[in-house]
């Protein structure tokens, strides 16, 4: 079976960088003025290769989609002052304007990417940092709202499939050790969220005192066992309950292909037994890009956007079923 940057586990590998124009103050201290100066030195910057979209103006459907599409944070959302999103041509990189700090650059890309994304998130910090001054002490490193993202202000994250250590629940135990080595391990949506299909983000802690290619390293090192852990994890329990692995994927397949309606939870289930199933070579006709894709296209509000109405709780579960079958 062929395994493409490590994403029979690893979903995605993110960076994200926080930086702060040093003319003027945080944004939690910034007038109305203030972020639309700061958005407009952003823009005149990144040029026309990056679209900007205003979020002081969207409408709830489309912000929350890219929430869940993680585009941009929660918070962001629920700002008042001006603030906007600067997306280039792939969809791949993303500068949120005037959230916690005036920057937050961020990098997604599929599977295994780690270095990848750092480079081309470099790249474009490089040409923020030319263009504008940026807020920077020789000791602390840089400057940022929040103290806990002083230094290097970098954040390197990745998105993992981990039903098998779930299922064995050792997450706990994961959980512990990656704290000890200055590690976190949150739900799909960060600090807060739940671990909705057996995903979890695992990314560093500090920022202060440590280097981004330390970060980069550690991090690659560390997810490298926990694949191996989750591979093993996999194999003891289909060796242990093969039959019944097996009842549950092609169920929950069968769920997917045939329901009238599916609701959020159950969709969650059928797409962790899925994913699990296309891993241990069940699955032959569906592979991890079309069922990521319809995962992240039956979240809520990204369903109402396609579908361009607002929908109660029925609704949604009528047109999630509709458009799984589309998708798969």
């Amino acid at each position: 079976m062929k395994i493409y940057n490590e994403n029979d586990v690893v979903i995605s590998s993110r960076i994200r960088f926080a930086r702060n124009i040093a003319d003027y103050p945080f944004i939690n201290k910034c007038d109305e003025t203030s972020a639309k100066e700061i958005i407009e030195k952003i823009r005149k910057t990144l040029g026309e290769s990056f679209k900007e979209i205003d979020f002081s103006s969207i409408d709830e459907i489309d912000a929350v989609s890219y929430v869940e599409s993680h585009g941009v944070s929660r918070d962001f959302i629920k700002l008042k002052l001006p603030h906007s999103l600067f997306v280039d041509p792939d969809k791949k990189i993303k500068i949120m304007a005037c959230e916690e700090d005036h920057i937050r650059l961020q990098v997604i890309y599929d599977g295994f990417t780690l270095d990848s994304a750092y480079n081309d998130a470099c790249k474009i910090d490089d040409l923020l940092s030319l263009n504008l001054n940026i807020a920077y002490d020789e000791t602390l490193g840089y400057l940022t709202q929040c103290p806990t993202n002083i230094g290097c202000a970098m954040r390197a994250s990745v998105m993992m499939f981990l039903p098998a250590l779930t299922s064995q629940n050792k997450i706990k135990s994961l959980i512990n050790q990656l704290s000890k080595l200055g590690l976190t391990i949150r739900g799909i949506y960060g600090e807060g969220s739940d671990a909705l299909g057996c995903l979890y983000q695992i990314s560093n802690q500090e920022s202060l005192g440590v280097t981004e290619e330390g970060i980069i390293s550690k991090l690659n090192g560390i997810v490298s066992r926990i694949i191996d852990l989750e591979r093993e994890a996999r194999n003891e329990i289909y060796n242990t309950y093969k039959d019944k692995i097996i009842d549950n994927v092609m169920r929950s397949m069968g769920t997917l292909k045939y329901s009238h309606m599916l609701d959020s939870s159950e969709f969650m289930r059928c797409y962790s037994d899925i994913r699990m199933g296309i891993s241990l070579n069940i699955i032959k006709d569906i592979d991890y890009d079309i069922i990521d894709n319809a995962f992240n296209q039956v979240m809520p509000y990204t369903l109402m956007k396609h579908y361009s109405k607002l929908m109660d709780e029925r609704e949604r579960d009528l047109a999630r079923a509709k458009r799984i079958k589309e998708l798969i």
